[in-house]
């Protein structure tokens, strides 16, 4: 499979045989349909699967009527506006796509940005790291309200660059990130199937680490080892968790640690310190203080409790 890797903007500007960009480090592209008929996303013809990545931060706003998109491990139907956010070196499939209407495009270097406010809010978007499941389908109001904000950092980015350009531009492009956060939150919370989905094979892979005894072998597994065997980013893992259930992923591991140490304390072969480490606790302590604060008494309570009833 050909695979393109774009070091520079100006080298996406070249390849989609678009003038220079207006900055070597800041760009945004507008594409329209020259009448009511499809146009192919670039000039190029994907006969075959092309692989796309870049050295920069990119966002687009597109409509796909025909091909496929391949955004890390997971197709999508795009037939809705989609907004998708790529960080650097995330990878895009094409495959012989094509567009109606318009579509958008920002591309942004890390370098245009740093020691600027957006810089951290960048950096802590979650969307940035769904490199392996979720784009952003929009509802046809909210898709409104994103191409506003394109066009009007459209006409900013085209109106002879000043002094004021940077900080308009990046408070455009604050306010577009801030509407994005506010839209997934939307789709998270509109695909309960599919949360729930998430959560129940989130437990399954708890349950079945925890009946291979690799607790006691390896350790308690991390947010990332777990989302690596859900075939997810941790940041959607997560994300979904928290959405669904009010929780975050490390709540539910300690949670489904808790019953099971339940289960394991009221077997009298086993000392505390015993179960903690069989639960992949490396101190017995910091075990008694999850214990305690999950349930509201300690282990050794807890016991006590139990056998006095």
């Amino acid at each position: 499979m050909p695979k393109i890797h774009f070091q520079h903007i100006e080298a996406m500007h070249e390849y989609y045989q678009l003038a220079a960009p207006e900055h070597p480090l800041f760009s945004i592209m507008h594409t329209v349909a020259d009448s009511a008929e499809t146009v192919n996303c670039d000039t190029h013809e994907y006969t075959e699967p092309i692989e796309m990545s870049c050295d920069f931060y990119a966002i687009s706003l597109k409509r796909i009527l025909s091909g496929e998109l391949t955004y890390g491990r997971t197709k999508y139907d795009c037939t809705k506006g989609t907004l998708l956010f790529t960080a650097p070196n995330q990878v895009l499939t094409f495959r012989e796509m094509v567009l109606s209407e318009e579509s958008y495009h920002i591309a942004f270097h890390k370098d245009y940005i740093r020691n600027c406010a957006i810089y951290d809010k960048i950096r802590s978007c979650s969307f940035f790291d769904y490199h392996v499941n979720e784009a952003l389908h929009l509802a046809p109001r909210e898709e409104q309200i994103i191409k506003d904000i394109f066009k009007n950092m459209t006409l900013e980015y085209q109106n002879n660059q000043d002094e004021f350009s940077k900080e308009i531009l990046l408070r455009q492009l604050e306010t577009l990130l801030t509407y994005a956060d506010r839209f997934y939150k939307r789709q998270f919370l509109n695909r309960t199937v599919v949360n729930k989905e998430v959560i129940s094979r989130f437990r399954e892979v708890l349950t079945a680490y925890f009946d291979r005894g690799l607790f006691a072998e390896e350790g308690i597994p991390s947010v990332e080892w777990m989302a690596r065997e859900l075939k997810l980013s941790h940041r959607y893992m997560s994300d979904t968790i928290k959405a669904e259930t009010g929780k975050t992923a490390v709540d539910q591991i300690n949670l489904f640690l808790v019953e099971e140490a339940k289960n394991l304390l009221l077997n009298p072969k086993l000392s505390i310190a015993e179960t903690a480490y069989q639960l992949g606790f490396e101190y017995p302590q910091y075990f008694t203080r999850i214990f305690k604060k999950k349930v509201g008494v300690s282990p050794s309570q807890y016991i006590k409790t139990f056998r006095e009833n």
